[in-house]
């Protein structure tokens, strides 16, 4: 039976159509407006001159950005693959049939995921060296990463896991599988589909939240970003730095979004529970 769509909210009639239209040009017009601002004030205060863009033709700013650039996808990498292995392991911590593993999983994730990551980043660089504990910036900007958007994580796979409907696990049991075939075999494959786009807007926000690792001299793209904008032998080209470091994160997310994609289209060729089951008769 198909989910009904239109229960939350009632179809738009025409003059809702007719306002929605209105507003959507507004809209659009507003922000054209204020696109068109900000480039002529630019272009106004010479901000497009050649000059002021000379300092990328220095090979020496081509290697501080590129090192910038290897930090922030190391962090981002080594972040985003702990995340998800920290998000898996507490959601199945909360979805344990366990109330002291739920417990404490329970803990874990809600105590990391209100903590703002500069705290984090700041506890672990700053404040472990107070235990004679010793973390350099790229391992406090991983840690912080890790914890912050890996709780984050952990609640995404256990709503994805809990928006499975029961008849598929009850089906499953009937059949005889245990409860790690149930999970391996129909919760999971069904619930990455739903959980896909909050995962990768998860890891979007991962990835620029390493930006943060500047805050503890990290030399990140933010970083180097800083040290570029405000160097005076370079006339101080702020805006224009800005400007390429804005350029290479939309174009990281876009790849990610990408990514996203074409995972997507690979998980829609998944064979069903039942086939697996069939062919995994060690579970039951």
């Amino acid at each position: 039976m198909s989910a009904p769509t239109a229960v939350l909210f009632d179809v738009p009639g025409p003059r809702a159509r007719a306002r929605n239209a209105v507003a959507g040009v507004v809209t659009l017009a507003v922000v054209a407006a204020l696109v068109v601002f900000i480039i002529v004030r630019l272009a106004v205060t010479g901000q497009f001159d050649a000059d002021v863009w000379e300092w990328v033709l220095y090979e020496n700013v081509q290697l501080a950005l590129l090192d910038g650039l290897w930090n922030t996808l190391r962090a981002f990498a080594s972040g985003a693959v702990l995340a998800l292995v920290f998000g898996a392991v507490f959601a199945l911590g909360r979805l344990s049939d366990h109330a002291w593993l739920r417990r404490i999983a329970t803990f874990v994730v809600e105590a990391f995921r209100a903590v703002p990551l500069v705290v984090l980043m700041f506890i672990f660089y700053y404040g472990m060296p107070s235990i004679g504990v010793t973390v350099t910036t790229y391992a406090a900007v991983v840690l912080g990463l890790t914890l912050y958007n890996g709780s984050v994580l952990a609640e995404v796979f256990r709503a994805g896991v809990l928006a499975v409907p029961r008849g598929q696990s009850e089906a499953a049991y009937a059949l005889g599988l245990r409860k790690s075939g149930v999970m391996r075999f129909v919760l999971l494959p069904q619930g990455v589909r739903s959980m896909l786009p909050s995962i990768v807007s998860q890891l979007v926000v991962l990835l620029k939240d390493s930006a943060l690792g500047f805050l503890i001299l990290y030399p990140e793209l933010l970083f180097q970003a800083q040290f570029l904008g405000s160097n005076a032998a370079l006339n101080s080209p702020l805006i224009p730095v800005a400007m390429v470091v804005a350029v290479i994160y939309i174009a990281l997310c876009l790849m990610l979004s990408a990514l996203a994609s074409w995972l997507e289209r690979r998980t829609r060729r998944s064979p069903t529970a039942i086939a697996v089951a069939a062919e995994r008769p060690d579970d039951a």
